[in-house]
């Protein structure tokens, strides 16, 4: 059965494969942090996770799994390391789904791994930036993806995952955000940003409901953590 599965895994890889392909956005600048099959399994452990978002990692991920209920369909919009699409699986239950895409193969099968055991989670090759229309979702979750990309970019994901959702659903969206003038970790945070994450100062200076087409049709909620430097942003649609 270990076998089946495993045919069958990689089975849908490569059907998906053929309608996907890794953005050069990403190749250009993140090979060495998700493309890289010798830096992927260091930067994905969770101590490593909890270092880079500065102590917050499980605190961000409690804050998002917060929204999900149990028996849910939930799609989550991009692999993310550490534990999120574990606590995810566990969120929507056995009578729930969920649905992780990416783009880079090697992330589909580092997420494979992450909810082994959890036969509501399903891994596959998908791309953020187009809506998915033909199963609407509960709950979208994008996470600490929107930081990662161009500004064309954020805004086609942000309308994807708006119409991704069925009515009455709700997408949330947790990322970075500019922190307070007088916060320590500014300067440090925009050096590294200048370095290694060129797209993430958009978030600084745009709103994410700044990328919506028809934000007016939504209710938003933004709440801001640690000093300003990571923000989760609830949608709803009105009425």
């Amino acid at each position: 059965m270990t076998y089946l599965r495993k045919r069958s895994a990689q089975a849908a890889a490569q059907d998906d494969s053929s309608s996907v392909s890794v953005p050069d956005y990403l190749q250009k600048t993140y090979t060495w942090a998700y493309l890289n099959p010798k830096t992927v399994p260091f930067l994905s452990s969770a101590p490593v996770v909890a270092a880079i978002l500065w102590g917050n990692a499980n605190r961000l991920i409690r804050m998002t799994v917060a929204e999900i209920e149990e028996g849910q369909r939930v799609l989550q919009s991009a692999a993310v390391y550490g534990r999120f699409s574990t606590d995810l699986a566990k969120a929507v239950g056995r009578s729930g789904h969920l649905d992780v895409m990416d783009v880079a193969p090697i992330q589909v099968e580092t997420a494979r791994k992450r909810v082994e055991g959890f036969p509501q989670a399903n891994v596959k090759l998908g791309d953020a930036s187009i809506a998915q229309t033909n199963t609407p979702y509960d709950t979208v979750v994008c996470f600490f993806l929107l930081h990662e990309v161009p500004e064309d970019m954020k805004e086609k994901i942000v309308n994807a995952m708006l119409a991704s959702v069925k009515p009455g659903g709700k997408i949330v969206f947790v990322d970075y955000h500019k922190p307070g003038k007088l916060h320590p970790l500014k300067p440090i945070m925009s050096k590294v940003f200048d370095w290694l994450e060129p797209f993430a100062k958009g978030l600084w200076h745009k709103e994410i409901q700044d990328y919506a087409h028809d934000a007016e049709a939504w209710h938003w909620t933004k709440e801001t953590i640690f000093g300003g430097l990571y923000q989760k942003v609830v949608v709803t649609r009105l009425g």
